[in-house]
C-alpha cells in the first residue's frame, strides 16, 4: 500500500484537515488535488491553531512533501499569505511545498466577477465566498485560463491578459454596469508574485508519479465534500471542482490503478455551509445549540454552518460515489449531552421511500428523512484513546452508522485537537 486518497463524505467542514495531518505522520508527500482558498482545513497542535486555505496540513511534519496539484486554482496573494502566515508560526515552506505550473491563476477580475454573478441570480443565489474559484474555474473550461506557468512569462502573461479583458470588460461593463479592469492593474499587483513563487513551481506530477514508483507513501487530500462535487453534489448548489476520489486522477496528474486505498471523513451529525438543501437539518432551537456547542463556523468564510442529524442515506451514496475502504467519524464528542440521536436511513417523497440519494434538486429539497432514534451516553467522551473504553452507547451509535454505510470506521475524532483521537486501525498507509 503506498497511496491513500482522503475524501468528505457531506457537505465539507467534516474535519479533513485533523485526519490528513494524523495520517501525513505515516507518509512521505501529501498532495492536493482540487478547489482553492475558499477550503478552510483546520488543526490544532497542543496551543495552536493552524488554518489551511491552499497548503496541505502536511505542512506541519517538517519531513514532509507537500504538493499543490494541477486541479487547484491559486489566488497568488492568498497563498503568500498562507506561506508566510506558517513562516511566523515557524513552519518553512520553501524547498518542501511545491506547486503545479499548470495550476490556474485566480486575479482580482475573477473574485469581482464571481460576487456581481452571484448576485445576479437573485432567488438561485449559490452562496459563493467570493474568492474567484468557480469564475477562474469558467476560464480554465474556456480555454482562455491564465496558468502559474503563463504568470512566470511576462510575455504571454500580457498576451493573454488583454484577451482576458476584452471579454470581461465587455461583460462587466455592458452586462452590469461596473468600471472596467485595466491590465496595468493587473499587472502591477500579480507580476511580483511571480519571482515569489518562482522557487516552489514544479512539474508536480512527475514528482508524484516518480514517488510512487519509489514505494514512497502518498497522501491525497480533497477539499469540500462529496455533496459540492460539481457532477454528484446538490447541483446548482455545489462548488466548481471534483472533490470526489476520482478528481485525483486529474488534480495530480495520476493514473486510476496507482489510487490504493480511500478513506471517507465523516461529522457524527451533518453541517452545510451557504445555500442548497440540508435534509435532515435541526429545529431552529436545537441547531443553535448543537452549532454553538460544535463550534460550527466556517474556517474561511465565518459564516455560521447549518446542522443535522447524521445522513446515512448521503454517506452511503457517498461511499459508493468514492469507492470508499474506511471511514474516519468526527465531532463525536458534540453529541455528548444527547438523551437520543436521530439518523436518518431513508428518505420519503411523494408516498414513496427513497434509499438512494436523489440527483433532483426538487426531491432533496421537499424529501422527508426517515429516522431511526437511538439512545445518547450522556457522558463525555473527550480523553478517551481506546475504542474499547467509549461509553457502550457511543459505541452502538457508532456500530449502527458502520452498518448503514456498509463500511468500517477506523478513527474517531473526540475533540478538535491532534492527540484527541481513537485510532482503531493502525497504518492506514500500510506498514
Amino acid at each position: 500500500m503506498s497511496t491513500l486518497t482522503v475524501v468528505g463524505t457531506q457537505w465539507g467542514d467534516e474535519g479533513k484537515g485533523k485526519v490528513i495531518d494524523l495520517l501525513a505522520s505515516q507518509c512521505d508527500m501529501v498532495c492536493r488535488y482540487q478547489g482553492g482558498a475558499n477550503a478552510g482545513h483546520t488543526v490544532i497542535v497542543g496551543d495552536k491553531q493552524f488554518i489551511f486555505h491552499l497548503i496541505p496540513s502536511g505542512i506541519l511534519h517538517p519531513d514532509k512533501k507537500c504538493i499543490i496539484g494541477n486541479g487547484v486554482v491559486i489566488d497568488p496573494i492568498s497563498l503568500f499569505e498562507e506561506i508566510e502566515s506558517l513562516r511566523k508560526g515557524g513552519i518553512e515552506c520553501e524547498k518542501r511545498l511545491f506547486i503545479s505550473d499548470r495550476a490556474h491563476v485566480i486575479l482580482s477580475y475573477h473574485k469581482l466577477l464571481d460576487k456581481i454573478k452571484d448576485e445576479a441570480r437573485g432567488s438561485m443565489k449559490i452562496g459563493t465566498t467570493g474568492r474567484g474559484i468557480g469564475t477562474t474555474y469558467i476560464d480554465k473550461i474556456s480555454r482562455i485560463g491564465i496558468r502559474l506557468s503563463d504568470l512566470m512569462d511576462r510575455d504571454t502573461f500580457r498576451k493573454k491578459l488583454e484577451i482576458n479583458l476584452k471579454e470581461k470588460n465587455h461583460l462587466l461593463e455592458s452586462f452590469y454596469g461596473k468600471t472596467k479592469v485595466r491590465a496595468e492593474d493587473i499587472e502591477k499587483e500579480y507580476l511580483p508574485y511571480a519571482e515569489k513563487f518562482r522557487p516552489y513551481i514544479a512539474d508536480t506530477s512527475l514528482m508524484i508519479n516518480e514517488a510512487i514508483s519509489k514505494k514512497q507513501k502518498v497522501l491525497f487530500e480533497g477539499a469540500q465534500g462529496t455533496f459540492l462535487d460539481i457532477d454528484f453534489g446538490t447541483y446548482p448548489y455545489v462548488t466548481s471542482s471534483s472533490p470526489v476520489a476520482g478528481g485525483v486522477c486529474i488534480g495530480a496528474g495520476v493514473g486510476p490503478t496507482k489510487i490504493d486505498k480511500v478513506l471517507g471523513v465523516a461529522k457524527a451529525y451533518t453541517t452545510r455551509v451557504g445555500e442548497g438543501p440540508l435534509p435532515t437539518q435541526f429545529e431552529p432551537q436545537f441547531e443553535e445549540k448543537m452549532r454553538i456547542k460544535g463550534k460550527e463556523y466556517g474556517a474561511t468564510t465565518l459564516r455560521p454552518r447549518r446542522c443535522g442529524w447524521f445522513d446515512a442515506v448521503a454517506v452511503r451514496y457517498a461511499s459508493i460515489v468514492n469507492g470508499l475502504d474506511r471511514l474516519a467519524i468526527t465531532k463525536l464528542d458534540v453529541l455528548d449531552e444527547l438523551d437520543k440521536i436521530k439518523i436518518a436511513v431513508a428518505y420519503e417523497y411523494k408516498g414513496k421511500r427513497l434509499t438512494t440519494f436523489p440527483s433532483l434538486l426538487k426531491e432533496i429539497e421537499e424529501a422527508r428523512p426517515i429516522y431511526e432514534e437511538v439512545d445518547g451516553w450522556n457522558t463525555s467522551t473527550r480523553g478517551i484513546v481506546r475504542f474499547q473504553d467509549l461509553p457502550q452507547k457511543a459505541k452502538e451509535y457508532l456500530d449502527r452508522i458502520s452498518k448503514l454505510i456498509g463500511i468500517d470506521i477506523s478513527i474517531i475524532s473526540i475533540g478538535p485537537k491532534r492527540s484527541e483521537t481513537i485510532i482503531v486501525e493502525e497504518n492506514l498507509l500500510g506498514a
